[in-house]
């Protein structure tokens, strides 16, 4: 939709340029941004996507993606030697049932920035133990975990003026086995719960939470949880909720049969394949 408040738009080149006036607010893809009317406080936009930076990297530590990576790139990163992790990438694009328009142009670095509850980016990122690059507006960066970063559906800890610089996905995550399970209320509706697991070459264990919670619910073990003993835990978890995509009395119930699946074929050691 149109944003009839916005009176100007600036393309951010270098790190100094993302320092914000009053009325002026981030953007990357904008098809959250351009989804809504924005408050009448936001009267300028500031474009992330003219700063140049690489989509994806390969390092020694894993891999990283620039905040303006979309996610039809993000789904079509070719696999590294040893990447067993690597058809999660593709699973958690496709769990946004977005559109292949949508795709080319919604990014990792907002569906992270935003925190919501169906971000299913922010679920992929909490299941490889991503950690989030801050900017900050004092020059310094931080890092924090993607799984800390979002507290709540559509509440994060970034502070004003903070820009999230890319997400890095170390190693041994991307070396681990996984699997993951979804539902929804319809066949092309938005995801009602989103279970991934992970198993390490060390034998640890991840179970990630997401869709169904207001933030990602990340529970660890360190070798293959018992039935029981995950079922207690996802019972635990205190974070559900309800919105016309579900109640958190079924999104409970369901998270519970999923994260069962989960645990399933990952105990079975069947890898996961797109």
């Amino acid at each position: 939709m149109d944003l009839t408040g916005i009176a100007t738009v600036r393309r951010a080149r270098r790190r100094e340029d993302l320092v914000l006036a009053r009325g002026e607010c981030l953007m990357a893809g904008g098809t959250w941004l351009f989804s809504e009317p924005q408050p009448p406080a936001v009267t300028a936009l500031v474009d992330l996507t003219t700063m140049g930076w690489t989509p994806w990297e390969r390092t020694p530590a894993g891999l990283t993606l620039a905040a303006t990576c979309t996610v039809a790139t993000l789904a079509t990163i070719p696999a590294a030697d040893g990447w067993t992790a690597h058809p999660l990438l593709q699973r958690c694009a496709d769990a946004l049932l977005a559109s292949f328009k949508v795709q080319t142009v919604a990014t990792v670095g907002g569906n992270v920035a935003r925190g919501f509850a169906a971000g299913a980016i922010v679920t992929l990122c909490a299941a490889l133990d991503a950690d989030a690059l801050v900017w900050c507006p004092d020059g310094t960066d931080r890092r924090v975990r993607v799984a800390d970063l979002v507290v709540g559906n559509g509440v994060t800890t970034l502070a004003p003026g903070e820009v999230l610089r890319a997400v890095e996905i170390p190693e041994r995550a991307l070396r681990a086995r996984t699997a993951s399970r979804r539902i929804a209320l319809s066949a092309v509706g938005r995801s009602g719960a989103l279970v991934v697991g992970r198993v390490d070459e060390d034998g640890a264990w991840t179970v990630v939470v997401h869709a169904a919670t207001t933030r990602p619910v990340v529970l660890r073990y360190d070798d293959t949880p018992a039935v029981d003993r995950l079922a207690h835990d996802v019972r635990e978890i205190d974070a559900w909720f309800t919105d016309p995509h579900g109640s958190a009395d079924w999104r409970r119930a369901v998270t519970g049969l999923l994260a069962r699946e989960v645990r399933d074929e990952l105990a079975a050691g069947a890898p996961d394949v797109a």
